[in-house]
């Protein structure tokens, strides 16, 4: 069974429970003229209150449909917006900017920046009288330490972007808001976009690998099979060049991206380099080095940016990434 998938299941089981727990506590000798008002009812309200599992183990109880949300983690707000989840503050990235992806959305829904990147700031959170608080687990914009401080203030539910896709993330916000249905839409959107630009382009023959050039003396990480720009890239029809994890410099091993030292980009063998965090015109820095002249794709003339803001992939990143390929393919 597929995350995807998995994770509906739970969200349908959360559902289930609370539906369970809310018929429990109506009990048996509800007076006639109440059980009519309860069965006219809207069958959301009936939903709540729901019970979340945390990415920490442990679970949040939401006593009624959220209006008010609050984004501790720059990289969760991208996804919240794109369920229409009403998103009133957020934390920003370095610099204390949105990311450009979505930028233009934030501003329009007047989002409030609370801080950037590595700040907290309870007084602002409390400021914006949340209903609903949304804690990442992993990456700078984590704040577990300080979840004990959020929970005084509104139901803090804590997620793990790193380890699920944007897909997966959205379905999880989606049961934890009420917008199960607009998470849902957010999916199928998506994975239509990239099954009608798959059908429109033409893959260059052999196989493509994925780059975050950083150049000699740097780390330079390249995407492994498994990893999500991967997947995506795969499902556009491309057959991706998974590097050998022995090259990986970093202590701790990772299912996305091996660390490579720059001697080792000479060891990559695909006819198609993109480059992360790139347009094509920056993608040149890694096609124009002389030391990399040899590797096949740079022999081929075919290395290109994945997009400014593929780095990260979240629903709007994701979707600029396909639109770029459709652009340089079809």
């Amino acid at each position: 069974m597929n995350t995807h998938a998995t994770v509906r299941r739970r969200a349908v089981a959360m559902l289930g429970l609370a539906l369970t727990g809310a018929i429990a506590l109506s009990g048996c000798a509800a007076p006639a003229a109440e059980e009519t008002a309860q069965a006219d009812a809207p069958a959301a309200a009936a939903e709540w209150p729901r019970t979340f599992e945390n990415a920490d183990g442990t679970t949040t109880e939401i006593p009624e449909q959220p209006e008010r949300v609050v984004s501790t983690a720059v990289s969760v707000t991208g996804t919240l917006l794109a369920i229409d989840a009403p998103v009133v503050a957020s934390g920003s990235q370095v610099g204390g900017v949105w990311f450009d992806q979505w930028a233009d959305v934030a501003d329009e829904r007047e989002v409030d920046n609370l801080w950037s990147v590595g700040e907290f700031d309870l007084e602002a959170v409390m400021a914006s009288d949340p209903d609903l608080i949304v804690v990442a687990t992993s990456g700078r914009d984590a704040l577990t330490d300080q979840v004990a401080d959020l929970q005084s203030v509104a139901p803090t539910v804590v997620v793990d972007y790193g380890a699920q896709t944007w897909q997966d993330l959205a379905l999880e916000l989606g049961a934890a808001t009420g917008l199960e249905s607009e998470a849902e839409g957010a999916v199928d959107d998506f994975d239509a976009l990239v099954g009608e630009t798959a059908a429109a382009i033409d893959v260059p023959d052999g196989t493509a690998n994925i780059v975050s050039f950083n150049g000699p003396g740097q780390d330079n990480p390249i995407g492994r099979v498994g990893g999500s720009h991967a997947d995506l890239l795969e499902s556009l029809g491309f057959t991706v060049e998974d590097p050998d994890p022995s090259w990986h410099t970093q202590a701790q091993g990772r299912s996305d991206f091996v660390w490579a030292s720059y001697e080792m980009l000479l060891q990559l063998t695909s006819e198609t380099t993109f480059i992360l965090s790139a347009d094509d015109e920056m993608a040149q820095g890694f096609a124009t080095d002389p030391v990399l002249a040899n590797v096949p794709s740079v022999a081929a003339g075919q290395v290109y940016g994945l997009g400014v803001n593929s780095f990260r992939m979240d629903p709007y990143s994701s979707a600029e990434i396909v639109e770029h390929v459709r652009d340089l393919f079809s």
